[in-house]
């Protein structure tokens, strides 16, 4: 289906009615899944061929929140209140060791290039009809529930005026951030509301006026010593040239007292959330595959991983399925490729991953990962939009995924809210950050 091209000679109001239409149009467009949601998931997923389209497969749940009195459904034996709302775009969020609760408000930063041509109008107007349009907070507010109840009743801002803030961690007394150009330190003391201390540059992180995949992530090993951090690729798969993937679609492994860092695993296209597998020891991530070759593929996934693994990213998908779009070939990199340990579905855009431990819900959670599945744009019928469960068995994936949250999309497909960060609080809760809805979820076992 061809996008309409404005003729220069016409009226702005007139151009901008258009391109509007080719929003809604586009949105129309494209093939549709072939397979059952459920192909995409596990250890072995079904991979079909290609499907490449002309037109990209757009599909927009668009952001309306949730009306007062709504709330997502939780599964059997588990209940949901509101543990924080009225938030602005929150990201990600993070337990200190006292029980408060940080949360990233934060989305894109400017990025100028993204809204050249027409192509880039329409994708700038597609975000915006997801939720994703409004300028960034750039702030980590601290939320505190001060008698128990599993509300926050005292919040307070922590840090502004950062740039794009996503993943935190607190190593000892210092305080670590990750924002879309850079690992930021500061002092932080037990049960303090706001820090006001400059930061301190540990590393500059990749960033620029493109910086496709903004979103940065942070964890510590056990011991402290090291930092490992999330850097999504500059692109779908390369299009721009291999030059502005420097460092990107890896994870990085830093030094805190030198900034001296190192890539620990590349390949992978846009990691996202980290945890620590406690049986084997293991760091595991949840990445964003590929888009564009069908609403079948590439399926998202939470893997293992391996010092020095490479996973395929761009010139391979699941292992060493060659991606064709990709020119130049790598096949000595592709023959490589390692294969991840389990697929959460296609374009389910899994962002959100944490261990099961410490949790206080039903027994069927005690072992795993819980993952939060941002939902797709690349996919018809919709899919993610919600919290599952991936149970484990000593250390590995074992068996079918569990739905933890659902109803974020409205039964016309509209999208209440969109989860994203995960974690487990001081007791025993998931908390859920709704970047639509505006809210930080907690999920806790039925009273």
């Amino acid at each position: 289906m061809p996008m309409p091209t404005p003729s220069r000679s016409v009226s702005p109001l007139w151009r901008a009615s258009l391109l509007t239409g080719a929003v809604v149009a586009l949105a129309a467009c494209g093939e549709s899944a072939k397979l059952p949601s459920e192909a995409g998931f596990g250890p072995t997923p079904q991979l079909p061929p290609p499907n490449k389209t002309a037109i990209p497969t757009v599909k927009i749940a668009p952001a309306i929140g949730w009306a007062e009195g709504q709330r997502p459904v939780p599964a059997d034996g588990m209940s949901v209140t509101a543990f924080a709302d009225k938030l602005d775009h929150p990201r990600w969020v993070y337990v200190l060791p006292n029980g408060d609760v940080l949360v990233a408000e934060s989305n894109a930063p400017p990025k100028p290039d993204d809204g050249k041509g027409i192509r880039g109008w329409i994708m700038k107007k597609v975000m915006k009809r997801a939720g994703a349009g409004t300028p960034s907070a750039n702030r980590i507010t601290l939320l505190r529930d001060t008698n128990g109840d599993g509300v926050a009743d005292q919040r307070s801002v922590f840090l502004k005026d950062l740039n794009s803030p996503f993943g935190m961690v607190l190593v000892g007394n210092d305080f670590y951030v990750a924002a879309t150009d850079a690992v930021l330190r500061f002092p932080y003391q037990p049960g303090q509301n706001q820090i006001t201390a400059a930061p301190q540059k540990v590393v500059d992180l990749p960033g620029g006026p493109l910086n496709h995949h903004w979103t940065k992530n942070i964890i510590a090993s056990r011991d402290g010593s090291k930092l490992y951090v999330t850097v999504g690729s500059n692109s779908n798969v390369a299009e721009h040239g291999m030059d502005k993937e420097a460092g990107r679609a890896a994870i990085w492994e830093v030094d805190p007292k030198t900034g001296k860092h190192r890539i620990y695993a590349s390949g992978l296209r846009n990691p996202n959330g980290m945890a620590w597998e406690p049986v084997t020891g293991m760091l595991w991530t949840a990445v964003n595959e590929r888009d564009e070759i069908g609403s079948d593929l590439v399926p998202d996934y939470i893997t293992s991983v391996r010092d020095g693994g490479f996973y395929g990213w761009p010139y391979s998908y699941y292992g060493q399925h060659v991606d064709e779009r990709v020119k130049p070939p790598a096949p000595e990199l592709v023959s490589r490729a390692i294969a991840p340990d389990y697929a959460v579905g296609a374009h389910t855009a899994a962002l959100g991953l944490v261990a099961a431990g410490g949790n206080s819900l039903p027994a069927r959670f005690q072992e795993g990962m819980f993952v939060g599945q941002h939902g797709s744009w690349n996919r018809r019928p919709l899919a993610g939009y919600k919290v599952i469960f991936v149970p484990f068995s000593r250390g590995r994936p074992n068996g079918a995924p569990f739905d933890v949250l659902t109803g974020f999309l409205d039964e016309d497909g509209k999208a209440r809210g969109r989860p994203v960060g995960v974690a487990i609080d001081k007791r025993g809760g998931l908390l859920v950050a709704d970047d639509v809805g505006n809210i930080v979820w907690r999920v806790s076992g039925a009273k």
